[in-house]
Order: structure tokens, then sequence, then C-alpha cells
């Protein structure tokens, strides 16, 4: 991903996060990349996003 679409792809994700507060990271980002046609390689890294988004939700909650 270039630079400039891989942020981009980083602040939705984490937006949808917030929004949806999944219960099962890796398949919600298995989800996103299916859906929004994602390449390949960057699952770990989107995953690792999410569950640290959702802590931050979490810690904030609490």
């Amino acid at each position: 991903m270039a630079k400039h679409s891989q942020n981009e792809v980083k602040e939705s994700l984490k937006e949808l996060t917030r929004i949806f507060q999944p219960k099962d990271p890796r398949k919600f980002v298995k989800d996103y990349i299916r859906k929004y046609r994602i390449t390949g390689g960057y699952e770990e890294e989107l995953t690792t996003l999410v569950k640290d988004e959702m802590g931050r939700i979490n810690s904030s909650v609490s």
C-alpha cells in the first residue's frame, strides 16, 4: 500500500472499530480486507491496530 493510502485504511479501520466494537478482531479484519479488497500481507498489522483501538475504548469506558 502506498503511504497515503495506508493511512486512510488505518484511519478508516479505527473509525469502524469505534462504531462496531467487534468481539473478534481477527474476523473483523478478515471481513474488512475482503470487503474493501485490501492487498494481502497487512492482516496482522491491521488486527493489532483493531486490538489496540478496542483496548483504548475499553479503558476509557471503565
